[in-house]
C-alpha cells in the first residue's frame, strides 16, 4: 500500500492492551492487532514502553529489543526499532537486572533501586521521545503493558501501564484471562482501583483463553459489563494450532518432553537463565524431529543431538551445569555418539574456559568449560548486537542471523578446527570440531533449512524433509491469528471507540 493509502484512512487514537496480571495473553493479542490494522489498510506500529524479557532481537541498525515487539513489527509489516521498545530489562539474578535503553545497555540495577523514585523522571522522558517518534510516522500505535495495571504501589514510578497510556492519549482495553479463573474479581478490580481519570481511559474489556462452548459465558458477559460499566470487546477461545513466537519462558513448561522412538531426539537443555529460546522453534516444526526442553540426567542419554542455548549468565548457569551433573551428563552423552551443539552462552560454555576478570556477569571470575571446543571466552563490557548475512560450512546459499552477546571467544592449542560460518565481510565464525560438536555466536541460525538438514542428516537418514519456508510460515501463522480474533471480537465497536471524539 502506498503512504497517501495510509494517509487517506481516518487516524485511530493510540490503542493500549493492558492486563488484570502477567501472562493473560497482552503480546499475541497485540500481535493479532498489528496485522488486523495492516490488513485494513492502516499502517500500524508496535509500541511497549519497558519489558522485562531475556528473549531479546537485534534490530537491523544492530540495537536490542524485546523480541515480542520484533515479532509484533512483523506483524504489522514493518522494520523492528528500538522506539517500539526503549527500554529493555534483563534479569541476570533475582534481584538484578541489565538495563538497555534505547538498543544499548546502560550498565546493571538491583530491582530496590531502579524502581526508586529517583532517576525515573529521565528514563520517563527517554519513553516518551521514542512514542512521539514512533507516533509520527506510523497510525495507529499498538502499546502494550506490563504485567498487571492494577499495582497501586508502583503507580507514581511505573513508566509502561496507565501513566504511559495517559501521555499517549490511548484508549485502554483491558485483557482478562478467564482459563486461570476469577475473571470478573480479575476484571473489576483492575478497574476499580485506577484513579478516576484512568479509570474513564479503560474504554473495553477483551476475556482471553476461554474454552468450551462460548454460548455458556453469554450472560457473563451481560455481568461483566454491567458491573465494569465497559463493553466487553470479544471473547477470544483458546487456540493450540496457530504458532506465534513467544518471548516469555513460561511457554516451555509445556514442551518439557521426552524421547521418543522413530523421530530424530533434539534436547535443548533447560538453563535457568535461558535466552532466545525463538532460536528452536524451526527445528521444533520439522517433522522429522521430537524436540523438547529437559535437565535430566537420563533425558539427556536419550537425545540424538544436544542443543547448549543461550544464557544472560553463562558463568552462573555453567555452574549449575557442574554442580547438578548435568554437564557430566551432557560429555557422557557427546562420547556416546550424540551431536553436541552451543549457540552463544551454550557455545561459550562448550570452550576450555570462561573468563570473567572485571566482573561483567557478576561474582565468578573464572570458571572451566565442558572442553568440547578449544575455545577460551572473556567477557567483556562491550555488548555486540547486529544482523548478519552468512555461508554455512559445507552448504551453498546465503543465510540469515543475528548476534546478542557479550564476551570475545578465541581458538587456543594446535587441534584442527573450521569456522561453522563465514560471514559477508569475510570473518570466519564460530568453531566446528566434526560433524557433532559445534558453536556459534549466531542466533537464528537455525531458521535456515540447509542448516537443519546439516544438522539432521546423520540421523535422519533419507527420509525426506517437510521443508518449509519460515518467513512464509510465520506469515500464514500471522494471518491465521488476525481471523481467529477478527472471527470472535467486535472489530467494529473497537474502530468506533478508536476514533471517537472525547
Amino acid at each position: 500500500m502506498r503512504q497517501s493509502d495510509h494517509q487517506n484512512k481516518a487516524r485511530l487514537h493510540p490503542v493500549m492492551l493492558a492486563g488484570t496480571g502477567s501472562d493473560v495473553g497482552k503480546s499475541v493479542l497485540a500481535t493479532a492487532l498489528c496485522r488486523i490494522f495492516l490488513q485494513d489498510g492502516y499502517h500500524p506500529a508496535p509500541f511497549k514502553a519497558q519489558n522485562m524479557a531475556l528473549n531479546s532481537y537485534a534490530t537491523p541498525e544492530g540495537l536490542e529489543i524485546g523480541r515480542a515487539q520484533a515479532v509484533q513489527a512483523e506483524a504489522a509489516g514493518i522494520p523492528c526499532h528500538t522506539d517500539m521498545n526503549p527500554l529493555l530489562l534483563k534479569p541476570s539474578s533475582d534481584h538484578t537486572s541489565q538495563v538497555v535503553l534505547n538498543g544499548k545497555p546502560i550498565g546493571d540495577r538491583d530491582a530496590y533501586d531502579y524502581f526508586r523514585k529517583e532517576g525515573r523522571d529521565e528514563l520517563r522522558r527517554e519513553v516518551h521521545a521514542a512514542f512521539d517518534r514512533l507516533a509520527s510516522s506510523y497510525n495507529p500505535i499498538v502499546m502494550e503493558g506490563a504485567g498487571s495495571i492494577s499495582e497501586i504501589n508502583l503507580r507514581e514510578t511505573d513508566l509502561v501501564n496507565m501513566p504511559m497510556a495517559r501521555y499517549a492519549g490511548a484508549d485502554v482495553i483491558l485483557v482478562a484471562d478467564i482459563d486461570r479463573g476469577g475473571v470478573f474479581a480479575s476484571a473489576y478490580g483492575s478497574i476499580a482501583l485506577q484513579l478516576p481519570e484512568d479509570r474513564n481511559r479503560i474504554k473495553g474489556i477483551i476475556v482471553n483463553k476461554f474454552r468450551g462452548d462460548l454460548r455458556l459465558f453469554e450472560s457473563g458477559v451481560r455481568m461483566l459489563e454491567s458491573v465494569c460499566q465497559v463493553p466487553v470487546l470479544g471473547v477470544i477461545p483458546y487456540f493450540k494450532d496457530i504458532h506465534i513466537e513467544e518471548e516469555d519462558s513460561v511457554a516451555l513448561s509445556q514442551k518439557r518432553k521426552e524421547a521418543v522412538n522413530g523421530k530424530v531426539n533434539v534436547a535443548v537443555v533447560l538453563l535457568r537463565h535461558l535466552s532466545n529460546f525463538t532460536d528452536f522453534n524451526m527445528l521444533e516444526r520439522d517433522d522429522r524431529v521430537n524436540l523438547f526442553y529437559t535437565n535430566n540426567k537420563v533425558e539427556l542419554q536419550k537425545a540424538h543431538i544436544i542443543l547448549l542455548p543461550g544464557s544472560k549468565s553463562t558463568l552462573a548457569d555453567l555452574y549449575e551445569l557442574r554442580r547438578n551433573g548435568v554437564a557430566e551428563a551432557i560429555l557422557q552423552a557427546h562420547r556416546n555418539g550424540a551431536t553436541v551443539m552451543g549457540i552463544c552462552g551454550g557455545y561459550q560454555m562448550m570452550g576450555l574456559e570462561v573468563l570473567d576478570p572485571n566482573g561483567v556477569e557478576g561474582g565468578i571470575r573464572r570458571l572451566p568449560g565442558l572442553g568440547l571446543l578449544p575455545v577460551s571466552t572473556v567477557m567483556e563490557g562491550k555488548k555486540v548486537t547486529r544482523q548478519v548475512a552468512f555461508t554455512f560450512h559445507e552448504t551453498s546459499g546465503r543465510c540469515q542471523g543475528y548476534e546478542i552477546h557479550m564476551g570475545r571467544s578465541q581458538t587456543t592449542g594446535n587441534q584442527a578446527v573450521r569456522p561453522v560460518a563465514r560471514l559477508e565481510d569475510g570473518t570466519e565464525e564460530g568453531c566446528l570440531v566434526d560433524r557433532k560438536c559445534l558453536g556459534t555466536y549466531l542466533h537464528g541460525i537455525l531458521d535456515n533449512q540447509s542448516v537443519i538438514n546439516w544438522l539432521l542428516e546423520p540421523y535422519a537418514g533419507i527420509r525426506t524433509p517437510n521443508v518449509v519456508d519460515y518467513n512464509a510460515y510465520k506469515e500464514e501463522q500471522y494471518n491465521k491469528l488476525a481471523d481467529h480474533v477478527r472471527a470472535y471480537m467486535n472489530l467494529p465497536l473497537l474502530y468506533q471507540i478508536l476514533q471517537k471524539n472525547d
